[in-house]
């Protein structure tokens, strides 16, 4: 299992996996040039169907790092005022306590050092019945690369250095919205194959996405071109099509969660059902 994203044994204090300065520097290059933008398109298209399922009025909305205008339309359309929050390397939050209805993301949280901490943070500042909406990279995404990385590190150099993040998974991403207070949490995964004529053609997307290794662990050294090679070589012989084309998961991990209400549904409390486990095992049995 993957350790989520800025959890840590001791939970006062985050590790720092992510560069995220540089993050900033690469994102604001990836704008500049030609943007891959198919996965920012899928999301803002599933933020506009999401959005519209959800027939409450919010006043005070916040945009929490998105990347972008990703969501300007799919937002502007539904609410006139809109906070936008700009990422910084401080990951600390500029939002008083219960000042919002509304806080949404999107892929912004993978490069979170500290997720819980964030999530926190967000659920301090929603109001009662106020609602998370967030979208991020996880679960098996790029798994063919990071196997494709270690193999050839480990025959051509002896060792493996980090070269694709750590992405938290579903049920740890549940657990940490429970964990920072949110109500009726929800998470699912939309995942998207990618095929690319070869590996060096999914690495050149993932600069224009702004999502190359940002790892603070990151290798400072250029790669051997012979690792390089055998790299594409095992990814082509592990993970191509009979076309010869090879694929590259990108999982989209979607969480919601409301700040507690008395309104909301709650579970049942235990002994309170009035049918019991046993007398239904009996009576299908009698049956």
């Amino acid at each position: 299992m993957v350790v989520p994203t800025g959890m840590a044994s001791n939970p006062t204090v985050a590790p720092t996996i992510f560069d995220r300065a540089l993050l900033r520097a690469r994102r604001d290059r990836a704008r500049r040039s030609a943007p891959a933008t198919f996965l920012l398109d899928r999301v803002r298209e599933d933020f506009e169907e999401r959005l519209q399922a959800v027939t409450r009025n919010f006043a005070d909305v916040a945009d929490i790092w998105t990347p972008g205008e990703l969501l300007r339309k799919p937002l502007a359309d539904r609410f006139r005022s809109i906070v936008r929050i700009d990422p910084d390397a401080s990951e600390i939050l500029p939002l008083q306590p219960e000042s919002l209805d509304l806080a949404v993301s999107a892929l912004a949280f993978q490069f979170v050092n500290d997720l819980p901490g964030v999530l926190a943070q967000m659920r301090r500042a929603l109001r009662p019945d106020g609602l998370l909406l967030a979208a991020m990279i996880g679960g098996d995404t790029l798994t063919e690369l990071r196997q494709s990385f270690a193999a050839a590190e480990a025959e051509c150099e002896g060792g493996v250095s980090p070269r694709v993040a750590p992405f938290a998974d579903l049920r740890d991403i549940g657990a940490l919205l429970q964990r920072a207070g949110l109500a009726l949490p929800v998470t699912d995964v939309d995942r998207v194959v990618v095929r690319y004529d070869n590996a060096f053609a999914l690495m050149a997307d993932l600069r224009r996405m702004g999502a190359s290794n940002i790892l603070v662990e990151r290798r400072r050294t250029p790669t051997r071109r012979a690792t390089m090679l055998r790299m594409a070589q095992i990814y082509g012989e592990r993970f191509a099509d009979p076309d010869g084309r090879i694929r590259a998961t990108f999982d989209i991990v979607w969480l919601s969660g409301w700040a507690p209400h008395e309104s909301q549904q709650k579970p049942l409390k235990p002994g309170s059902a009035k049918a019991s486990l046993e007398a239904a095992v009996k009576k299908a049995k009698r049956d």
